[in-house]
């Protein structure tokens, strides 16, 4: 990964030097979070414009629901959901991902406009899938998948989630690589929600600088998932509805990008199109200030104070100096049990 922060660009796409933000369109009835509000599709299309206009890089399009117990919409559904909309933001010059694990509609978003593709089963769900990315030459998001979040396919018991979720994608990738699709056009995402207790997801956003270590740039799509009406919630409260999540979803994207993710996906995009400017600002000015600037009473200072000068206080290179966001990956072990919480989350997009 070779771009600004080490977040690495994705062949195919524009590249931007902070975090990428992906906004959301579901064009379903039955999305936990906004189902049923951009159905239509000139309300949908009018709504990815309306993303990209608060600040959205790239915008997402889906036409099937993945919460837990989503019944599958048929293949000409989907279809007809989705290719309109991905026409109609292309042609305004929006750039367009495609959130489907059918091969079908991956293929038919492509010719549409759509620019890349983002399948939550990394191509376990279609066999299909990875030869027509690869015929396409388009990038690919490969997201850790056990399964539909229904019945057994709700698995959200590790030992080691970490180890465990990065083994996974790290064996999808392999495949991925092997089915034809460019090292450069492959996006990794921990598939936070699908198949994880709240607590899974919390430790995985705690280590994303391990999962970076998979070398590939690194999407995450915390946006108003269960977790988050965990946190909000506390041990005794009710979870806050999923519209109510916003502010922690943008606290989120702070985090990840300045973890060194490479986009995060999200609904509601003004605040966080602020969250990652903010944090790349950050970064910016980190590094114009790992040295001391002679020019400035502090700088004058930093150069002249040693160890047991009137201040009582050693010398301090700014480097050593603590970041007010800690240190990635400083949460924990990176281990949490399948403890307690509704399995699979919503996995829903």
């Amino acid at each position: 990964m070779n771009n600004l922060s080490g977040r690495g660009r994705v062949a195919g796409l524009p590249v931007w030097d902070r975090c990428a933000v992906m906004g959301v369109v579901n064009v379903t009835p039955d999305s936990f979070s906004d189902g049923g509000r951009w159905f239509d599709t000139t309300a949908a299309v009018k709504h990815g414009l309306d993303l990209a206009a608060e600040g959205a890089d790239l915008v997402d399009v889906g036409g099937e629901s993945t919460r837990p117990g989503a019944t599958r919409v048929d293949e000409a559904e989907e279809l007809r959901r989705v290719i309109p909309v991905v026409r109609g933001l292309a042609s305004e010059g929006v750039v367009v991902s495609v959130d489907t694990m059918r091969a079908s509609v991956a293929e038919q978003s492509l010719a549409a406009g759509a620019a890349l593709v983002n399948d939550v089963s990394g191509g376990l769900a279609d066999p299909a899938m990875i030869p027509v990315v690869a015929d396409a030459g388009a990038p690919f998001v490969v997201m850790h998948w056990r399964g539909f979040l229904q019945g057994a396919g709700v698995r959200g018991v590790y030992e080691d989630v970490v180890t465990e979720v990065m083994d996974e994608l790290h064996a999808r990738v392999e495949a991925v690589l092997a089915g034809g699709i460019a090292p450069d056009r492959i996006v990794v995402d921990p598939g936070l929600g699908f198949s994880k207790e709240a607590e899974h997801d919390l430790v995985l956003l705690a280590h994303l600088d391990r999962l970076r270590a998979l070398g590939h740039p690194l999407l995450v799509a915390a946006s108003r998932k269960r977790f988050l009406g965990r946190v909000l919630a506390g041990p005794e409260g009710a979870p806050p509805p999923a519209r109510e999540r916003d502010a922690a979803t943008a606290a989120v994207s702070a985090l990840a990008a300045h973890s060194g993710a490479w986009a995060v996906r999200v609904h509601e995009v003004r605040a966080t199109a602020d969250a990652v400017r903010v944090a790349r600002a950050v970064e910016g000015a980190r590094t114009a200030g790992s040295a001391p600037d002679a020019g400035s009473e502090r700088g004058a200072r930093a150069a002249t104070v040693v160890p047991g000068a009137d201040d009582g206080h050693p010398a301090r290179d700014a480097d050593n100096t603590p970041s007010a966001l800690g240190e990635p990956g400083a949460c924990g072990s990176g281990r949490a049990a399948g403890a307690s919480g509704a399995r699979g989350a919503e996995g829903a997009r």
